[in-house]
């Protein structure tokens, strides 16, 4: 049997105080459903900022609470890259691809100081 999917909007603005009710939203959404998958549609959103990033780590656990899963759709450049910024890009987004440039999927890379004495 495949997985059961909806979809969830995100509107255009965001402030801190819609996060709640986004949150609430989406828990009446999939509320006593079987759990699959969320597919949270960012398209519309016009300035992304940290308020956004929040909002989704908050759905993304409002999901994980009811036995879904979190996947962003339609998210724009700027969007993209304040989340890798943050260091959330495994988190948010999917991770069944490859890692970027073979690093470790959880983003440590080791820096050697060539002034380190060797050993």
């Amino acid at each position: 049997m495949a997985a059961s999917a909806t979809t969830f909007a995100i509107g255009a603005t965001l402030t801190r105080a819609d996060i709640p009710v986004l949150c609430a939203d989406l828990a009446e959404l999939v509320r006593g459903r079987v759990g699959g998958v969320v597919v949270c549609d960012v398209a519309h959103v016009v300035h992304p900022g940290v308020v956004t990033v929040e909002a989704l780590a908050r759905l993304r656990l409002t999901a994980r609470r009811h036995g879904w899963r979190l996947a962003v759709a339609g998210a724009g450049p700027d969007l993209l890259e304040l989340v890798r910024l943050l260091g959330l890009t495994d988190v948010l987004f999917e991770v069944g691809r490859q890692s970027e440039q073979r690093e470790e999927a959880c983003g440590v890379e080791e820096v050697v100081d060539g002034r380190d004495p060797p050993g």
